[in-house]
């Protein structure tokens, strides 16, 4: 292990006015357990654009620069680590600081990058992987055949969320903002595809006869979703939510949740532990890793921008128009 510290270029957060600038400093040698990545690329995520806003610090152990997933090559391991090398292609969950030309990562999150992928599409994997894995498919205990809900399905984790669910054996249903996002998440492997700007998921999901009967719920968006989601739901229905972007409050009816013994439950990635993630990143590996080498599920990249161009890059997400990841190249 080398016992210098490695220059480094890293997005900065200015603390009156919110605005982005690179900055440079060093970054120390990895520790145990630990591998130093030269950042090829990285993925962005809303939890960026939250923590920017000062609405989601960090955790105390964690690196204060933005950025959870990366993609890029091994150039330091821990002195413990021995299924890394330097030189090794990877893609991984960082604990922050991925919007840097160098990030640490811990073992137990890391991947390799799947046969024939470019660093931006391997950038694209980490964070949605294990959302996914988790929720869907740990919480949501997803069964071959059952039917799924996700919504944002034009999100990196809908996109991915639905591949991996198809490619699991499930049905998969979701909802989206275009009739032109809600053709390609059909191309991707969704049964049905409802634009919510043009219609009630609800009453679409009723008139197509399968209300009642989505065992599983990828819920991003809460609100009134909340009601709807326990009301479409299947008699032993899971529901997971990971986000909130319609609000934290609603008015809800609570008895189905009791007729239809429906579980409700939720999750973030970030607050678990490092082992819990290793557990997720082996399963996934096991599970998942075949079919992203056989092509049955490939992450949708919608943009790239360098690094330097990364406050338009948050613009570009608050918008809403992407469909499928962000990336910034490093």
């Amino acid at each position: 292990m080398p016992d210098t510290a490695f220059e480094r270029h890293y997005v900065a957060v200015n603390d009156e006015d919110r605005s982005l600038s690179l900055q440079r400093d060093v970054i120390t040698p990895p520790d145990a357990g630990e591998v130093l990545i030269e950042v090829a690329a990285a993925g962005l995520n809303r939890a960026d654009l939250l923590q920017r806003a000062g609405l989601y610090p960090p955790p105390e152990d964690a690196s204060p620069i933005m950025g959870l997933e990366v993609a890029g090559t091994v150039i330091a391991v821990g002195e413990d680590v021995t299924n890394w090398s330097v030189g090794d292609p990877i893609c991984a969950l960082t604990h922050g600081g991925g919007y840097a030309t160098k990030a640490l990562a811990p073992i137990g999150q890391c991947f390799p990058v799947p046969s024939g992928y470019t660093m931006e599409q391997a950038a694209a994997l980490p964070e949605a992987l294990l959302t996914v894995w988790h929720n869907i498919f740990q919480r949501g205990a997803m069964q071959p055949g059952e039917k799924v809900l996700v919504h944002g399905g034009a999100s990196g984790i809908g996109t991915l969320g639905i591949q991996m669910a198809k490619a699991m054996g499930g049905e998969v249903y979701t909802t989206a903002g275009t009739d032109q996002k809600c053709t390609a998440l059909l191309e991707l492997g969704a049964t049905m595809a409802i634009n919510y700007r043009d219609e009630d998921f609800e009453e679409a999901l009723t008139n197509a006869g399968v209300s009642n009967q989505i065992n599983v719920i990828l819920d991003m968006i809460g609100g009134d979703y909340v009601q709807k989601n326990i009301n479409v739901a299947a008699p032993d229905g899971r529901i997971v939510n990971i986000a909130f972007m319609n609000g934290f409050q609603a008015e809800v009816n609570f008895a189905p949740l009791l007729i239809k013994r429906i579980s409700l439950t939720g999750s973030t990635l970030r607050a678990q532990s490092f082992a819990q993630k290793t557990i997720m990143t082996a399963e996934i590996i096991e599970h998942i890793y075949p079919h992203l080498e056989t092509g049955a599920i490939k992450p949708v990249v919608d943009r790239v921008f360098e690094l330097s161009a990364v406050a338009s890059a948050h613009d570009y997400m608050q918008s809403g128009a992407h469909m499928g990841k962000i990336i910034l190249r490093s």
